[in-house]
């Protein structure tokens, strides 16, 4: 058994809706996750700004513009009158349950059920196309089985029994369709997964029923070996560990959520990433195998904060960095890197809130420099430090682009190095040419 999970674009319109429909039938067992159609949850979130603001005007707005572009799909969707009719019943409820609420009593509870209109609206259109098609499938409502415990994390065993029993009532079933992203939480209210989104669900019910490969199709080709929309000349990557996976994910590369996958790679499954628009590519296969490969790729994560603190009095003394780390925690900041010399500690941080407080705190312990508008530009690859010569490589490459930081050994998938956001297109362009011999 196999999980297949579509994004928005990959179910962005008529047409990618009935490619997706096309994909699917492999004859394979599977689960379909699917995110809402691109651009909805973006709609349905003004909604919810709308409301908490109490613009009704606003909201009528917005539910009229979505019901004509969900008309449109209709219309290009289906063949039939009938089921043409039945679809935009569907979606009249839909709207009509937006329009309920009342701006007096719009709480937490009913932002999450509009913002789970999405998911649920793009799962029965799939679904009454199948039907049409006379497609054997059935839907999976993930508000039965989806749940999340008292700390946001999934509820697996909730998850597995559910799921379990309900593929177990559906024995002549082998096409699933179910949403991605949403779910209830501990107290059964509609809530949703946060943290990947519908990646995220695909990764959750594949560790809980034990399917052999997860695929999370999107409109790219698998992960790639640097930035496409920075440098000229990339190329996907055909093999990658989670860990190599997590810290590409991390560091920049979009197309993955770095803790979306986890369940998987607690249950040893492949997750295989593919393009919707190029079905016949192999992709990216993340999984616990390494390939032969040492150096796979470039990352670069932008909005980086570098603060150092200067101490000859304090530095070496007993318990500094502890105080110093304190004041972080303290101020729920987390640290991307670190390095040290003997009389200062530089680190950097990635939040783009208020952070006067904590230069203020830590000036306590010394004198405070701070550089904005960084760059860390991650290289990824299979135990870079255990063969020699990379290192070398990686800063040769770079011998004409100014280094703030270096972070080295603290992964043997990365070394990530610090650097002005403007000499960003620089570091990637020179990595490309230097490491991968690819058109910079």
């Amino acid at each position: 058994m196999v999980i297949q999970k579509f994004g928005g674009t990959s179910v962005g319109s008529a047409a990618r809706i009935k490619d997706v429909a096309a994909l699917i039938q492999d004859g394979r067992r599977k689960v379909v996750v699917l995110s809402a159609m691109s651009g909805t949850t973006n709609s349905l979130a003004e909604i919810v700004q709308a409301l908490n603001k109490g613009d009704k005007d606003v909201v009528h707005t917005i539910v009229d513009d979505l019901e004509r572009t969900y008309a449109v799909t209709v219309e290009e969707l289906f063949q039939s009158k009938a089921f043409k009719l039945r679809a935009l019943e569907m979606l009249e409820g839909h709207w009509s349950h937006i329009l309920s609420f009342t701006l007096d009593m719009f709480t937490r509870f009913e932002e999450r059920t509009v913002l789970a209109q999405g998911e649920l609206i793009s799962t029965n259109l799939l679904q009454l196309y199948l039907e049409e098609q006379s497609v054997y499938s059935a839907l999976l409502p993930a508000l039965d089985f989806m749940r999340i415990d008292q700390q946001g994390e999934p509820d697996m065993w909730y998850v597995k029994s559910n799921l379990e029993r309900m593929l177990k009532e559906n024995p002549d079933v082998d096409l699933f369709v179910t949403q991605g992203y949403i779910c209830r939480n501990h107290f059964g209210d509609i809530d949703n997964l946060k943290r990947g989104g519908s990646d995220y669900t695909a990764s959750i019910i594949g560790a809980a029923i034990k399917v052999d490969e997860v695929q999370i199709w999107t409109d790219i080709d698998g992960m790639h070996n640097n930035d496409p929309r920075v440098v000229k000349q990339t190329k996907p990557i055909s093999r990658l560990t989670f860990d190599e996976a997590a810290e590409l994910a991390y560091f920049g590369a979009k197309i993955l959520h770095p803790t979306s996958i986890v369940p998987a790679r607690q249950a040893s499954i492949p997750v295989i990433l593919k393009n919707t628009l190029k079905p016949d590519l192999p992709g990216t296969i993340i999984s616990n195998e390494p390939s032969g490969d040492f150096i796979k790729a470039v990352a670069a994560k932008d909005g980086i904060t570098a603060i150092k603190i200067k101490s000859d009095r304090m530095l070496l003394a007993h318990g500094f960095l502890r105080k110093v780390f304190e004041v972080f925690e303290r101020h729920k900041i987390s640290i991307d890197m670190i390095t040290t010399s003997e009389v200062a500690v530089s680190l950097t941080i990635d939040t783009t809130e208020d952070i006067a407080p904590l230069l203020e705190e830590l000036r306590l312990y010394g004198k405070v420099e701070v550089d904005t508008v960084q760059t860390i530009v991650c290289v990824v690859g299979h135990l870079l430090q255990e063969e020699p010569g990379h290192a070398a490589k990686i800063l040769g490459a770079l011998k004409d682009v100014p280094i703030r930081m270096i972070s080295y050994g603290g992964s043997k998938n990365n070394i990530s190095i610090l650097i002005d956001s403007h000499l960003k297109t620089a570091a990637l362009r020179a990595l490309n040419h230097g490491l991968f011999n690819l058109e910079a």
